[in-house]
């Protein structure tokens, strides 16, 4: 993989956003696989659809790319927040690539990539509407919060200027395809639990540690009072899914 992009592209754009934008894109063009499926290039953008920046032109995956060359924050933004909640409702959030590069030499430093199913809507953290004088007035957008996502959903493609050997991106990535068969009602209950036991940081635990967290999840899932009793079908689900090993009654550990 290069690493090189074609700054050159830049040049007939005077906005940074278009400027990074067509060389970031040009380069996923020729450089990007499909983490979904054993394709080895990512295709063009479907018409009329701002949300995703490329489809795999075997499986049609989409993916979405969001560069920067300062580092990676706690959240990134994005669209319209009503648009990405029936996005992640209807299971049509795309693939997120995250990357970082050097402005000076228009490299690539680092790339992740948050697979579509790994959303919660717990994550999705609604802005400010645009005040009245916008020419967009009352538009609400969102930010992703990236603490809202559990560490699983984070495969790097390229670290430190080193990219990953495509054959463990793709395992990584099928390794949580069983979270893409819970169904969309039922998947940010279980997204919300997985991203809770990871911050417990334990390597075992006990459903008392999580219950700890009921009243956040309360919050998170007003319309269910019987918290404790969801706790439990979901760290069972997790267990399903080879996320979790279950060692006894009410007790836990990692894989």
């Amino acid at each position: 993989m290069n690493l090189s992009m074609t700054g050159e592209l830049a040049a007939a754009y005077k906005s940074g956003s278009q400027r990074a934008r067509v060389v970031t894109e040009a380069w996923a063009r020729s450089q990007l696989y499909c983490a979904n499926c054993d394709s080895s290039s990512l295709g063009e953008t479907p018409a009329n659809n701002r949300a995703i920046d490329f489809v795999c032109p075997r499986c049609r995956a989409p993916f979405q790319l969001k560069a920067r060359h300062s580092a990676l924050g706690e959240t990134v933004t994005d669209g319209a927040y009503t648009a990405m909640v029936a996005a992640i409702r209807e299971d049509r959030t795309p693939n997120l690539l995250l990357m970082r590069y050097a402005l000076a030499t228009w490299e690539v430093r680092d790339l992740l990539l948050i697979p579509s199913f790994m959303f919660s809507e717990s994550a999705v953290i609604k802005r400010k509407p645009l005040a009245a004088t916008a020419r967009r007035a009352g538009w609400v957008g969102c930010n992703i919060d990236l603490h809202r996502i559990a560490p699983e959903a984070y495969i790097p493609i390229i670290a430190a200027s080193s990219p990953a050997d495509p054959a463990q991106v793709r395992a990584r990535y099928t390794r949580l395809k069983p979270i893409r068969e819970i169904k969309t009602a039922q998947r940010g209950w279980t997204l919300d639990v997985l991203n809770i036991v990871r911050r417990l940081g334990k390597p075992e635990f006990t459903n008392d540690d999580v219950y700890a967290h009921d009243r956040e999840l309360e919050q998170l899932h007003p319309d269910n009072r019987n918290v404790r009793p969801k706790i439990r079908q979901q760290l069972q689900i997790l267990r399903d899914t080879g996320l979790l090993i279950h060692v006894e009654s009410g007790r836990w550990r990692l894989p």
